[in-house]
């Protein structure tokens, strides 16, 4: 009995990630991957996410304090970033990516500058709350497979 109000904190606060607009379709095909035999995946694949792209963000800051802005090379990196926050289902991340790479093609440092910090402030925004969403599903261990969407 005690699982069941959890299991619906659970639900509200992954309801709530869709909502807010943070996650995206992409989220819920990763949740599709995961089974019985790798009941971690989502978490899993969310945790390589983050560290790899913590390089990538660090690539892209050392990039900004260059000067001149070599607008291909931070197009080049956000491609990746955008793509690998993509796979995750990362909305408003990749929204943020998107509207930094069309500053690069148009050659706007300030809007670069702006945009990345957003971009940022989203990326840690997602992480709290997803390091959250899952400290709370270990806490309530797999889902029975009849609860899990097919």
């Amino acid at each position: 009995m005690e699982r069941n109000p959890m299991r619906r904190q659970l639900a509200s606060l992954r309801k709530s990630l869709f909502d807010q607009g943070y996650l995206d379709e992409q989220f819920m095909e990763l949740e599709q991957l995961q089974d019985d035999a790798n009941p971690n995946f989502v978490e899993e694949v969310v945790t390589l996410y983050y560290r790899d792209s913590a390089r990538l963000i660090l690539n892209l800051d050392h990039a900004l304090e260059r000067r001149p802005l070599d607008f291909s090379k931070l197009d080049g990196l956000m491609h990746q970033f955008k793509g690998s926050s993509s796979s995750i289902g990362a909305k408003k991340v990749k929204a943020e990516s998107t509207l930094f790479r069309e500053y690069c093609k148009s050659g706007n440092a300030e809007g670069c500058m702006r945009t990345f910090q957003q971009l940022k402030k989203e990326y840690a925004t997602l992480r709290k709350k997803l390091e959250t969403y899952f400290q709370l599903a270990r806490q309530i261990g797999p889902m029975e497979s009849a609860n899990r969407p097919k």
